[in-house]
């Protein structure tokens, strides 16, 4: 039985990786602590704890988000998709794959972060979001090519201390193709 919320905790359910989990929680309580220190997920990774490095990016309805700034009662009624929960069983995601065949990660600890927001940047740019270094920002323009320079600047909130980039560049460029390629076959 869970204990009885106090004025300053709660009770709540969070459905992560499309599995619910029930756990009180101080309501200062991080979405980031609450994945690592309550449910076990340490995929996700605790890097500067201000929102500034990327590390803890995850996914909140479809949408990346820095889990150390969002609340995890906040976080209560949507679905937050971790690292844990990109690849489909043993069959990783063509964004991890890619990440794995390219070399886009070194010591790993930003990887995580890096593929959940790298999931989000294919997605925007799919959308035909524009970014700081799009030039044709009309609607009708459809999604700009994603260049290298599209894919840095999409990517800069998340940090690699190793120094990866040019290999994360890439992946998220292959995965880019996978998924045309992958969208072709579908209108085909």
């Amino acid at each position: 039985m869970a204990p009885a919320p106090s004025p300053t905790s709660s009770v709540i359910t969070l459905t992560i990786n499309g599995e619910k989990h029930t756990l009180p929680v101080d309501h200062r309580t991080t979405l980031l602590d609450a994945l690592r220190d309550h449910l076990d997920l340490t995929g996700t990774k605790k890097g500067c704890d201000q929102g500034q490095c990327g590390a803890c990016t995850v996914l909140l309805d479809g949408r990346r988000a820095v889990s150390c700034l969002q609340l995890a009662v906040a976080a209560e009624g949507r679905e937050v998709t971790t690292i844990e929960g990109v690849a489909d069983g043993d069959r990783l995601h063509p964004v991890q794959q890619a990440f794995l065949d390219l070399d886009g990660y070194q010591c790993g600890y930003c990887t995580p972060g890096q593929i959940c927001s790298a999931l989000a940047v294919l997605e925007e740019h799919a959308e035909g979001w524009p970014s700081a270094v799009t030039t044709d920002v009309r609607p009708e323009a459809g999604p700009a090519p994603l260049t290298a320079e599209e894919i840095r600047e999409r990517m800069s909130g998340n940090l690699c201390r190793c120094g990866a980039y040019v290999s994360i560049v890439q992946a998220v460029a292959r995965a880019a193709e996978a998924r045309t390629d992958r969208n072709e076959e579908v209108v085909a």
